[in-house]
């Protein structure tokens, strides 16, 4: 559940192309509005040493694609290897985007979408592992069973993500133009939830465990994709991006012990997945514990996405014809590097993982 909010508009693209000086001013303004920094211990990522109390700074989602490194935050897994992780909040996920575009945070775990665009516009940005696999549902209201039947209809889906590229694949899949629906573009998921409930919109592209949750709360609705009909087991939502300068020199130790943590937290989340939700609902997640279990069951965390590089690649085709990039990414978007050196020398950890490309 990479859950969206306040997706109603595009990130500051432009901002990625600010001059040094612009940037600080941006920078020193967005302190200045009240950004909060969530942290366990002091440091920063500079061009020092990678000491004890270096901290990596990641931008703060809500969905269930963040669970690794939610619990990588609350119990500190990287600690050991001397790196603390901060929580930068920002009051929309446009500004979580372009926050990482302009440098004020290190990484981010973010729609493969909302990256490719962000790379496009020049940002020195690169996807280093995974995070949250499936969990998309496209649910149309009573009557509408069918690709057809949509026309001239209204979805509920959220700007430049993977919801609203999943009903463009789909309807495209099945003979629809996408200019052949109404899309209204939400400002969070439980505004998009209320709206289909109350019929204000005819069909929605959302994540579990609100799609599920539809389903049972509108008698005749119908599940019209949960994406594997069109992208197979698997398919990824959400990745974790991190800025260029951090697989460099005597940063990358740091982004490699944030990935080892996030290993680890996958581990536990699978071996202890009602301790971990216990650890992470109320704090983290702002839903019941009932649809947190449907969620993470629906939508795991995995941090080895080697398996799906064509596919987020091959999506890019995508957001070229919906006119979201110029042109299409190459394979140096994303570097696995540092996750395959991780993998190597934590042979045992990677072994125990459930999900994992090999």
């Amino acid at each position: 559940m990479c859950d969206r909010h306040g997706c109603n508009h595009l990130p500051d693209f432009e901002a990625v192309r600010l001059s040094r000086r612009n940037f600080l001013k941006k920078t020193t303004a967005a302190g200045a509005a009240g950004v909060l920094t969530m942290a366990i211990g002091p440091g920063m990522i500079g061009s020092g040493a990678l000491a004890a109390d270096t901290a990596i700074k990641s931008t703060h989602g809500t969905g269930f694609c963040n669970l690794n490194v939610f619990l990588s935050h609350a119990l500190q897994t990287a600690k050991e290897d001397g790196v603390d992780l901060q929580f930068i909040n920002t009051p929309t996920f446009a500004e979580q985007v372009t926050f990482l575009g302009i440098g004020q945070v290190d990484v981010g775990l973010m729609p493969y979408t909302s990256y490719m665009a962000l790379y496009d516009a020049g940002a020195p940005v690169k996807i280093v592992a995974g995070g949250g696999i499936e969990g998309c549902v496209i649910v149309s209201r009573p009557g509408l069973d069918s690709a057809e039947k949509l026309k001239g209809k209204t979805l509920a889906t959220f700007q430049l993500d993977t919801l609203e590229v999943l009903p463009y694949d789909w309807l495209k899949k099945h003979g629809v133009a996408f200019s052949d629906v109404n899309v209204r573009y939400m400002g969070s998921t439980p505004e998009a939830v209320e709206a289909f409930k109350a019929g204000a919109i005819d069909w929605i592209c959302t994540i579990e465990p609100y799609g599920t949750a539809l389903l049972n709360d509108v008698p005749g609705s119908h599940m019209l994709s949960d994406g594997t009909d069109i992208y197979g087991k698997g398919y990824t939502d959400c990745v974790l991006a991190a800025r260029s300068a951090m697989l460099e020199g005597e940063n990358r130790p740091a982004l490699k012990a944030l990935i080892k943590g996030m290993m680890k937290s996958q581990s536990i989340a699978e071996s202890d997945p009602k301790g971990t939700l216990q650890k992470l609902v109320g704090t983290y997640y702002k839903t019941s514990m009932e649809n947190a279990v449907v969620a993470m069951a629906k939508q795991p965390a995995v941090v080895d996405a080697r398996a799906q590089t064509d596919f987020i690649l091959d999506r890019t085709d995508s957001l070229v014809e919906m006119g979201y990039i110029k042109k299409k990414p190459g394979r140096d978007a994303i570097d696995w590097t540092l996750l395959e050196e991780v993998i190597a020398e934590n042979p045992d950890l990677f072994a125990g993982l459930k999900y994992k490309a090999a």
